[in-house]
């Protein structure tokens, strides 16, 4: 199982950016699936989690803002970013649980057994 994650950068508080996961090596409808990041000297929160069947679930802190979708097709998750502000400057990461295994918490780290290595989103 391979995350890798692509689409963050450098954009102006109230911008957008869309940030993509492509996943190899799996069946990626099956997996429940999340974003999370980090900022220095901060834990890594959960940002939003899409279950098998679509179901979301977001942080109180991006509702509103981020959309987090998906395409079994292409077997890649999205992260639509409006409306940025400078506290969402972090690395995001995106993780797959592994498939039989409950999605109970869906914004926690240790929900999930995949990560990818990160892309660095700034916004000033």
């Amino acid at each position: 199982v391979q995350l890798v994650e692509s689409g963050g950068g450098s954009v102006e508080a109230g911008g957008s950016l869309r940030l993509s996961c492509t996943a190899f090596g799996y069946t990626f409808s099956r997996y429940c699936m999340c974003w999370f990041r980090q900022a220095p000297g901060k834990e890594r929160e959960g940002v939003a989690g899409i279950d098998t069947d679509g179901s979301t679930r977001y942080a109180d802190s991006v509702k509103g803002r981020f959309t987090i979708s998906k395409d079994n097709a292409k077997d890649t998750l999205y992260l639509q970013m409006n409306s940025l502000k400078p506290e969402d400057s972090a690395m995001y990461y995106c993780a797959a649980l592994r498939p039989g295994r409950p999605w109970l918490s869906p914004l926690k780290v240790d929900q999930y057994d995949y990560w990818g290595q990160g892309t660095q989103v700034t916004v000033s």
